[in-house]
């Protein structure tokens, strides 16, 4: 007898086949069987009409911390979410020296989630992570920011040996299981660095079959020019290339989906295995001082502060925000408009909730910008800057999967943070049409399985890890909007993690059930499921 059947629905493989009408049986964390008359389980659910898929694979998250959250935080199950990938865009928890951790905690602290980031190696924070419990599976890479940290502090120089001592920690990391390598070339310290020592930390990846994912350096007006540095990356490292929420930012670059498609095909044809994922949405989130050039950064938190405070270096960092010829340097500031930028964390609550635009009034937007910097250096914005046809096309594209960018599941967040997945599902596909049900399965699930090593996730079949997804088609959306981010999703009714039943009728369970994947571990529990 199976422990659980889910009997009547429609079944997608999350490779791309078309949906059959079948039954899921369960014993364990596997799936036993998929097929009909499989015989009697000790809970048997009724899914007709409703959509089986494998649990939904989020290759870009930023939930490293939550897991440090004193609850349970089922933000991600109930959109169908069983595996996130963290360590995202140069940003891990680890590894870090207690320099590095206190630098983190000023530039970066609002993703710690309320925790306070510690002094350790990557396999000392994944027992950490495991012994709070996650509440859905979580899969880590190790973040080139938190490497240049805690190797050469917020200097933009390498000191002699930090380099070395960077690919000692990546390897270490890695070794510990570490899923993939990841930058954020916009932010810093990691804008200082060039293609070289990229390259020679991809070759760590390399060394491992780990994968690299980035936020490119440039995604407005110097998008050509960050593209063609990942693939340049991938191609020298031999590594897989995941380019992180891709994206035309800023009106001037509205329109160049088709070029960053089109250099992703070329690039694959070339022989550099490159991939991608987007958000269904038209505004991003980042920290405040994204706004501003990198080196208003360099020597960090105190550093930034000082300038902040000092009138002709306010004025000398307008000035290269405002130069077009300093695009790969220039911040996000001239890809939108103060009205576009919508502050929604600061320390200073009146502000919170409010556009640059409307806390400036009458008054100089920019000044105004870094006397909020000043006041929280750790301030988040939510700066709409894509447009619609782009963004339908890059989702549309086989080789682009979906990936949440979430922040933190508190306050004031963006939407994608509760609703990402559902509002792909309900708007995108079911009124939409973007793409079919079979397809827009496969972008949630296999997709990025394939692209970080969870062999054993990300499809439906016997011997595959029994992490499930129930859709009921005709519901499944969000309503959260950049107001009121923080709703429930709709129309996910059950969300089987590892073979438990954690989301029943809708309702969260209660009880964490996730575990940390590290990479060779899945490897071998894979192989070890279809020999026994």
């Amino acid at each position: 007898m199976y422990e659980l059947k889910l009997f009547g629905g429609i079944v997608y493989d999350g490779l791309g086949s078309p949906g059959v009408r079948a039954d899921v049986a369960i014993t364990g964390d596997r799936v036993r069987a998929v097929g009909r008359d499989l015989g009697p389980a000790r809970r048997e659910i009724d899914v007709a009409g409703m959509a089986v898929t494998p649990g939904f694979i989020d290759p870009h998250s930023h939930s490293d911390m939550v897991a440090m959250m004193s609850d349970p935080q089922p933000f991600k199950l109930l959109q169908g979410v069983t595996t996130e990938i963290a360590g995202n865009c140069g940003y891990s928890a680890a590894p870090m020296d207690e320099a590095a951790a206190k630098e983190a905690q000023a530039l970066f602290g609002d993703l710690a989630a309320g925790a306070a980031y510690t002094a350790g190696s990557f396999g000392t924070y994944l027992d950490d992570i495991e012994a709070a419990g996650p509440t859905n599976h979580l899969a880590v890479m190790v973040g080139h920011h938190t490497l240049r940290l805690t190797a050469n502090g917020m200097r933009r120089t390498l000191a002699p040996k930090a380099l070395a001592a960077m690919c000692t920690l990546a390897n270490e990391a890695f070794a510990a299981g570490a899923v993939g390598f990841s930058s954020g070339l916009i932010y810093t310290p990691g804008a200082y660095a060039d293609v070289e020592e990229l390259v020679a930390l991809g070759m760590v990846a390399h060394r491992w079959q780990r994968p690299y994912a980035t936020h490119m350096r440039d995604e407005s007006d110097a998008l050509e020019a960050g593209l063609d540095e990942a693939i340049e990356i991938g191609r020298r490292a031999r590594i897989p290339v995941q380019i992180s929420h891709c994206k035309a930012a800023g009106r001037p670059n509205h329109g160049k989906s088709s070029m960053l498609l089109e250099k992703l095909h070329a690039a694959r044809v070339a022989g550099v295995d490159v991939r991608g994922d987007v958000y269904p949405y038209l505004a991003g989130g980042t920290m405040l001082h994204a706004l501003l050039p990198p080196q208003a950064l360099v020597g960090g938190a105190k550093a930034l502060l000082a300038r902040m405070a000092d009138a002709a270096e306010r004025c000398r960092l307008r000035a290269r925000a405002e130069d077009p010829v300093q695009a790969m340097a220039a911040g996000l500031w001239r890809q939108v408009t103060p009205a576009d930028v919508l502050i929604n964390r600061h320390r200073d609550t009146a502000v919170a909730g409010r556009t640059l635009k409307e806390v400036s009034g009458e008054g100089d937007a920019w000044e105004v910008l870094c006397a909020l910097i000043a006041a929280d250096v750790n301030a988040m914005i939510v700066p709409t800057m894509m447009a619609e046809s782009d963004m339908r096309a890059m989702m549309a594209d086989p080789l682009i999967g979906i990936g949440s960018d979430n922040g933190m599941p508190t306050g004031l967040d963006h939407p994608r943070t509760w609703g990402c997945f559902p509002h792909f599902l309900g708007r995108y596909v079911r009124e939409e049409n973007v793409v079919d049900w079979p397809e827009a399965v496969r972008k949630a699930t296999s997709a990025s399985a394939a692209q970080f090593g969870l062999a054993a996730r990300g499809w439906v079949g016997p011997g595959a890890i029994a992490d499930l997804c129930v859709i009921d088609v005709e519901k499944v959306g969000h309503d959260g909007t950049y107001a009121v981010p923080d709703v429930k999703p709709a129309g996910i009714p059950f969300v089987v993690l590892a073979g438990d039943v954690v989301v029943d009728w809708g309702e969260f369970t209660g009880e964490r059930r996730g575990r940390v994947l590290r990479a060779g571990h899945a490897e071998r529990a894979a192989r070890a499921a279809v020999e026994g």
